[in-house]
């Protein structure tokens, strides 16, 4: 792999007034790499996904993709954005659009590519994640789990280099998970460059390359799972994946 990444944080800091977020955050992402972003509530997790997107304005350092530096403000946003397939906990479909509409609408309007070439990709990204079948229904009809692989396949719909997850299991049922992560780690095994910050530690374990642990908008540690889940170098993260232990024994009480 190449030194320099396909995305590179360099210094990165992000503050809402006097409340700094991330603070001097450095981060390279290797092409084909997972890296999966563990910490607390508020450590910036979320804050650093929309910043990587160009969606929240950053006050120092930089973001650089390929060779473009990410700018919100910039004029070439918008092809930017092309290159990074953002997926949110709230799903965000087009409530009057069907699925194959809600799949194809972008790369259609935005990309400007041909309509048959686009539908014929959108059924193939629907067969994959499994909703072929309700390729012509309407969100409304679909359950939590199915609309997340729908906003999954719409965004592989671009084509991105880089996929960016944002809790995308937080407000799914129990029974629901499994059906969207299974769809996650079909993309590692294919080598897709994917951030993913997450609470399901298991799922987090099974899919990364590397695990970040933030904390206070800095990187406390970071490691192959292997390492990272059996033998955490850092007091804090020791702490921190103690609590899921606990999570974990209360539940089977």
């Amino acid at each position: 792999m190449a030194n320099e990444g396909v995305l590179r944080i360099e210094g990165l800091r992000k503050a809402y007034g006097d409340n700094v977020v991330i603070d001097g955050l450095d981060l390279t992402v290797q092409p084909g790499e997972v890296v999966v972003v563990i910490g607390p509530s508020g450590c910036g997790k979320s804050t650093l996904l929309r910043c990587i997107n160009g969606l929240e304005e950053i006050q120092g350092g930089r973001i650089m993709l390929d060779d473009a530096e990410v700018d919100g403000r910039s004029k070439n946003i918008a092809q930017i954005r092309q290159k990074l397939g953002m997926v949110f906990q709230s799903y965000d479909l087009f409530p009057h659009k069907t699925i194959i509409d809600n799949v194809t609408l972008s790369p259609i309007i935005v990309q400007k590519r041909p309509k048959a070439e686009v539908v014929a990709e959108g059924e193939a990204l629907l067969d994959r994640v499994g909703l072929l079948d309700k390729r012509d229904d309407y969100p409304r009809q679909l359950s939590g789990g199915q609309k997340q692989r729908v906003a999954i396949a719409r965004a592989l719909a671009m084509k991105p280099e880089i996929m960016l997850l944002d809790e995308i299991t937080a407000a799914l049922d129990p029974e629901m998970v499994h059906e969207v992560l299974d769809v996650i780690l079909d993309l590692a095994r294919e080598g897709k460059t994917m951030i993913i910050v997450t609470h399901e530690m298991s799922f987090a374990r099974a899919v990364a390359d590397r695990v970040i642990f933030l904390e206070g908008g800095h990187i406390v540690e970071e490691g192959i799972p292997e390492q990272f889940f059996t033998n955490p170098k850092t007091d804090r993260a020791r702490a921190f994946l103690r609590t899921f232990e606990f999570d974990a024994v209360r539940s089977h009480v």
